[in-house]
């Protein structure tokens, strides 16, 4: 159902000085609400027919621009609901109008962002956030902009910033991920809009480079193996047979620990992982933990 956005002149309650005060009438699903605009008008100077002030109104320039500003904005406001497929009522038009979201800066929700995970207890990724906070503020100096400041040139920018500190390309992704994950989250909080989003143009995932496969050779891995633990302590001996156990499994976890039953989990090892798997079960003190 369309919505009707109009001014009228409410002549049913006038104020103590006689004058009517003006409001923007919203009408939708035939359920109306009203927003005040702060003035009044003496009915002499409202053209009732037409619901704008006469041609001698005293204020008539400023009231005209008063009301054509607040018309734009709710008219504004429906195209955009309209736009993201959100359904609204008179009541919801009128909340999202007359009590808009407080704007915030960036840094101001970075900050927010940081709180919240710190509350949460989720330390490390508190600190990688706040890692991004630092960074940013040696970028730009200071963080009090809005997110629509925030385009496909200033992301342009900080990345030739990074690179000029001398980061990473991997690096370089991770802060630039932690970004995307604030900005998201300023759009689902209302403090940005969708059509302001610069990851649409500016990808993120071409920010990565592979890294070079990092291995022990077979010799080292025996000599972790073979490492003394003769009056070393719990968490040594410990630390050497989960590595021991991980290594002639093949990585894999879940398994119990009978030789018979490592043999057959470990399957295309070779025949010499095998052996050292029924050494090691069959070693005396091996379950004392």
């Amino acid at each position: 159902m369309s919505t009707t956005i109009e001014v009228v002149c409410f002549k049913y309650k006038p104020l103590k000085n006689n004058e009517f005060p003006l409001r923007i009438r919203i009408t939708k699903d035939r359920k109306t609400k009203y927003i005040s605009l702060g003035v009044s008008v003496a009915p002499q100077y409202w053209d009732f027919d037409r619901n704008q002030p006469t041609l001698d109104c005293p204020d008539r320039e400023y009231l005209e621009k008063l009301i054509a500003n607040k018309l734009c904005e709710c008219k504004g406001k429906v195209v955009e609901l309209k736009s993201e497929n959100r359904e609204f009522t008179a009541t919801t038009l009128k909340e999202q109008i007359s009590k808009p979201v407080k704007a915030v800066t960036v840094g101001e929700l970075f900050e927010q962002i940081i709180r919240e995970l710190q509350d949460e207890r989720r330390t490390g990724y508190a600190t990688s956030v706040e890692q991004v906070y630092r960074s940013l503020l040696k970028f730009n100096k200071h963080l009090s902009v809005y997110f629509s400041d925030i385009d496909h040139l200033w992301l342009k920018r900080y990345e030739l910033w990074l690179r000029r500190q001398g980061r990473a390309e991997n690096t370089i992704g991770v802060r630039f991920r932690t970004l995307r994950m604030v900005f998201n989250q300023a759009i689902e909080r209302g403090y940005a809009k969708m059509e302001q989003y610069p990851f649409k143009s500016y990808k993120v995932g071409k920010l990565h480079a592979e890294t070079p496969k990092r291995a022990i050779s077979k010799t080292e891995v025996k000599a972790v193996m073979d490492f003394p633990c003769e009056g070393r302590d719990f968490y040594t001996r410990f630390a050497i047979d989960l590595f021991s156990f991980s290594y002639l499994m093949g990585g894999r976890h879940g398994q119990s620990h009978p030789a018979e039953h490592c043999g057959w989990q470990i399957g295309l090892q070779t025949a010499e992982n095998r052996e050292i798997v029924e050494s090691a079960y069959s070693q005396p003190g091996y379950g004392d933990y």
